[in-house]
């Protein structure tokens, strides 16, 4: 499949340029030493390895878990994960 028009990363269009930077970099070589110091990715959650697991959610249920999370402080994934060990207790 090609680049299509309606490419998008985070709801932003992706255009040609961009694609010929990045492969420009890529071609260059990146400082993988330099990469792990940035700390790249979203952190681990402990020693223990974890999995990503899609849920489905209804607008309104979502709407919910949003409102929850946001007067919290706290991230939508905070909140099943709280809810899913006071279940299981």
């Amino acid at each position: 499949m090609g680049m299509a028009e309606t490419e998008t990363i985070n709801g932003q269009p992706v255009t040609q340029e961009q694609i010929a930077t990045w492969a420009a970099e890529a071609e260059a070589g990146y400082d993988v030493a330099a990469l792990k110091r940035r700390g790249r990715g979203r952190p681990g959650r402990g020693s223990e390895p974890s999995q990503i697991v899609a849920l489905r959610l209804t607008v309104a249920e979502l709407a919910e878990l949003d409102d929850r999370a946001h007067r919290e402080g706290k991230t939508r994934s905070d909140i099943i994960r709280e809810a899913l060990a006071a279940s299981a207790a």
